[in-house]
């Protein structure tokens, strides 16, 4: 039964220009979802020239050549269909769900903002939007409680030549500095069908779509090729502590350490390991120090992989009074005691058990399943991986668990505290 679940019938294809098209047809679905990748996030940046790829995720929304500012939610919403983008750390993407009969109207918008945003791209419109970015990160990060924890954290986990060292937002001081013609050059580099990947799932008809992804899309230039990122082995001598006051009532510990990239062979049993850690109640970390000891108003732990790298965290909030010192005290007593003593059975199953409802969940959603597509293609170059990676979760061993605790989790670490600013 799940591996009929998970056998999504899919096409790839690629245009001539270099861009790559996945089709999922979904016909008793209503509804068509359109997602497009680019092959460009922060790591795609440089020193001193952080924050364009999530400034892009801003400025492909202030209009095109031929759609006005804003138009592309105008249109999208009025059509009765939701829309956004993300940017990460390796990729950022822009998505629309919609009815299946303006499946046309999302391809128009895509490939005008793909082909023509330059035109339209003003000294205006970017001051406006420098303006809301730095906005942004002053509310989501600078004046947020533990706002800054990420950046801190990956900054001192990695070295300042290592493309994951700084936020996806950009530093301040480079957010001010951008300058248009550096901002055309970066769409120039990475916004081009070479660069991405386009897929629709839904209601559609095969024929008719296919020309109209060459109609809309196949006339757009290649793009030159896009500059490969370097990036180093990254490791700690010894452990580093970073004290940070915030403006926060209750203090807070962050552990990280280096571990893998995404999908590499200890991934999985590292996911494993957050969830048998923190993931419910009945979770090791939560059940000692949440629930028995009562020293921790939360506590969670995960694996955060990337295509350059990955790093396991943990992170706890203080209950009233008591020391950061005994979070962390207790939370490698916890470590020593999964390692010395095993995986319980029925703790290995609930916990594979979760990742798998979770997973299937998410396929009953036409939009999340059209992101698998293109999330496997990016990772993988093979986007019907759903089976291949559910079963790496489902045939992992305590034991291979366990190795990875201690392969990974008592090596050096970055430690950050985040405690009261003083009064």
């Amino acid at each position: 039964m799940t591996e009929n679940i998970l056998n999504i019938d899919y096409e790839k294809y690629v245009l001539a220009n270099g861009l790559q098209v996945i089709l999922y047809r979904d016909n008793p679905s209503p509804l068509v979802a359109v997602n497009l990748w680019y092959r460009v996030g922060s790591a795609n940046e440089k020193p001193g020239k952080t924050g364009f790829a999530h400034l892009f995720e801003h400025m492909m929304f202030q209009g095109s050549q031929h759609i006005p500012k804003e138009g592309h939610f105008k249109y999208i919403q009025e059509a009765g269909g939701s829309l956004n983008g993300s940017t990460s750390i390796d990729r950022t993407n822009y998505y629309e769900t919609l009815p299946a009969n303006s499946l046309e109207l999302a391809f128009w918008l895509e490939s005008d903002r793909m082909g023509f945003l330059i035109p339209s791209l003003t000294p205006d419109k970017l001051d406006n939007q420098k303006s809301v970015v730095m906005n942004e990160r002053r509310q989501r990060y600078e004046n947020q409680p533990y706002g800054l924890s990420w950046e801190k954290l990956f900054s001192n986990l990695y070295t300042a030549d290592h493309p994951y060292h700084w936020p996806t937002i950009g530093w301040m001081e480079d957010i001010e500095k951008f300058e248009l013609d550096e901002v055309k050059d970066f769409f120039n580099t990475f916004y081009v069908p070479g660069n991405a990947t386009l897929a629709v799932g839904g209601s559609f008809d095969l024929a008719k779509t296919k020309d109209l992804i060459e109609e809309y899309f196949g006339s757009i230039p290649c793009g030159k090729p896009v500059p490969e990122i370097a990036s180093s082995a990254q490791s700690l001598e010894t452990n580093k502590t970073i004290m940070y006051e915030d403006e926060v009532q209750l203090p807070r510990i962050y552990l990280a350490w280096h571990t893998v990239r995404a999908f590499d062979s200890a991934d999985a049993a590292l996911d494993l390991l957050a969830s048998i850690l923190s993931d419910s109640k009945n979770s090791r970390l939560h059940k000692s120090l949440v629930f028995d000891k009562q020293i921790a108003q939360d506590i969670s732990a995960f694996q955060y992989a990337g295509r350059q790298a990955g790093a396991f965290i943990i992170s706890s909030t203080a209950k009233p009074a008591v020391a950061l010192d005994t979070i962390r005290e207790e939370i490698f007593r916890e470590l020593k005691n999964l390692v010395s003593e095993g995986i319980r059975p029925d703790e290995l199953i609930r916990t594979k058990n979760n990742i798998k409802s979770t997973f299937i969940f998410s396929l009953q959603k036409l939009d999340l399943i059209t992101d698998h597509l293109n999330h496997y293609n990016f990772y993988l170059d093979n986007p019907g991986s759903f089976l291949s990676d559910l079963e790496r979760y489902e045939k992992t061993t305590a034991g291979e668990i366990m190795n990875a605790a201690k392969e990974f989790l008592f090596n050096p670490y970055v430690e950050l505290q985040i405690i009261p600013k003083s009064r």
